[in-house]
């Protein structure tokens, strides 16, 4: 058995992502230590960094935890043109994850969270780039990365609560549409023209 299964290494690595999560609820990223999340979660101060070098190398893995479930909920989604059923993904995840979120967003974490995300969907992107598009895919990714982000902290400080669906609508109509229709009128004229070059 890895380490990385061995049942107790995973234990700790969930006491010291909860205890984390929990103190950025209380405060702000750079005044927690890493000895308040070792003596949160109930580790030694040496135990903790058996796990991670760094209280930014913990939040990295939280952040790309969540990010990577995103991308698995949405991408099959996105991959059959279907932003709508995306931009409902993406919003039912989070509204059942309502709370770490909240945190993620507001509790210092923001910024590590748009890196993760930005470098998923880069990867993601560089891998469907169509060399026609007048929109360069770095720009594109960065656009929506930054729009959904500060999207969803809008959404989660909301006092009325604001729906899934209406959420979804907001990403799909004004973040995600907007590039994909860019691309796509551009790659149309561009076939346009080279049909009538010819």
């Amino acid at each position: 058995m890895s380490a990385a299964q061995d049942p107790r290494a995973v234990h700790t690595r969930e006491a010291m992502r909860t205890a984390f999560l929990k103190l950025l609820e209380e405060k702000p990223l750079d005044q927690i230590s890493i000895r308040d999340i070792a003596a949160r979660a109930g580790i030694s101060y040496v135990t903790f960094f058996r796990h991670h070098p760094t209280k930014e190398s913990l939040l990295h893995a939280i952040a790309a935890d969540q990010v990577r479930r995103l991308s698995e909920l949405m991408l099959p989604a996105l991959e059959a043109d279907d932003t709508r059923t995306a931009s409902v993904n993406l919003c039912t995840y989070v509204d059942s994850h309502r709370k770490l979120w909240s945190t993620l967003l507001t509790g210092g974490a923001a910024a590590v969270l748009r890196e993760e995300l930005l470098k998923q969907a880069s990867d993601v992107a560089s891998s469907r780039s169509n060399p026609d598009n007048w929109l360069p895919p770095e720009l594109a990714v960065t656009f929506n990365v930054t729009c959904t982000i500060e999207l969803l902290s809008w959404w989660l400080r909301q006092k009325r609560p604001v729906s899934i669906e209406r959420v979804a609508e907001i990403q799909e109509r004004i973040i995600i549409n907007p590039t994909v229709a860019a691309d796509r009128n551009w790659a149309q004229r561009a076939k346009t023209k080279r049909a009538r070059r010819s």
